[in-house]
């Protein structure tokens, strides 16, 4: 009679990345993707170790020392930084501990492999844009075209709303709830398909009004020249973009790293300056604890 140890990985796997990070967690489609791919390298990783075929290595084969093996192949071999090599090692404990918890007899080999410590980096400082440096980003499209128009109003929601670069990719018009003094809020889908409202200014009212118009409720609310939904990319691609004209009249720009996930601190930062309750900007940002709201 087959014993636990000598169960294929796959079918662990299986029920890990279909299962659990789906179904019982619900966790994002890119924390998914993220766990998959470090599964991807892992499994055929310690299959050569183990000079066997993918589908026939088994649980204790992917042992501690071969996690440690691994680690050491994602930092010098694929040349990745600490936080990449500690994100792929978050995914193999999650793998373990699933397993664990699932099969007494497995508890030993859990233990091990959770052992495998993360490693420790200087985190580099919070960035954030000082207001006259996102005046000069706003001011950086063409309002007198099309595509500087909906430009304008990417950047001007991502300040107004803190929101990621996926969210703002992904809202609707029929998300857009306008009210009679010009201002209005939005509906956004985070993480975890949690939903939050965020209010906007009446300015960011009227510059997304001007670009849905006559537009189906179904419809994007920002979409390329071929009328489809944009991507992340197109987000993070287009504030770069005009980082470069806007560090022409505010140099301090040229300076710094800016990308969606910078605005969204800048948001967060005059939120606090301006005295609100560090609650409602949690709130605000979707953070699950509030202790990423401190930083």
């Amino acid at each position: 009679m087959k014993t636990h140890d000598g169960v294929p990985l796959g079918s662990w796997v299986r029920r890990f990345l279909l299962e659990h990070l789906v179904v019982e967690r619900n966790l994002s489609r890119n924390t998914q993707r993220s766990y998959r791919d470090t599964l991807r390298l892992l499994i055929p990783f310690a299959a050569d170790r183990h000079r066997t075929a993918v589908d026939r290595l088994v649980v204790t084969e992917v042992s501690a020392d071969v996690v440690r093996g691994f680690l050491r192949h994602v930092e010098e071999r694929r040349g990745c930084g600490v936080r990449t090599r500690n994100q792929r090692l978050a995914a193999i404990h999650a793998l373990a501990t699933f397993v664990g918890e699932r099969c007494r007899e497995l508890i030993p080999w859990c233990g091990e492999v959770r052992a495998v410590p993360f490693k420790r980096y200087d985190r580099p400082s919070l960035c954030y844009l000082d207001k006259p440096e996102i005046d000069a980003l706003l001011a950086a499209p063409d309002r007198t075209t099309e595509q500087g128009r909906r430009d304008h109003g990417v950047l001007l929601f991502l300040y107004n709303t803190g929101a990621r670069a996926s969210e703002a990719a992904a809202v609707s018009i029929r998300d857009l709830d306008v009210r009679s003094d010009g201002s209005g809020s939005v509906r956004l889908v985070g993480k975890g398909g949690k939903t939050r409202h965020c209010p906007l200014w009446p300015t960011t009212m009227t510059s997304l009004l001007a670009l849905t118009s006559g537009r189906s409720p179904d419809e994007p609310v920002f979409r390329n020249r071929r009328r489809m939904p944009v991507t992340r990319f197109v987000v993070h691609a287009t504030v770069t973009r005009y980082v470069t004209d806007a560090a022409i009249v505010c140099p301090s720009l040229a300076k710094k790293t800016i990308s969606p996930h910078v605005i969204r601190h800048t948001t967060a930062t005059q939120l606090l300056r301006a005295g609100v309750d560090i609650n409602t900007i949690r709130a605000w940002l979707d953070h699950a604890s509030i202790d990423t709201t401190n930083v």
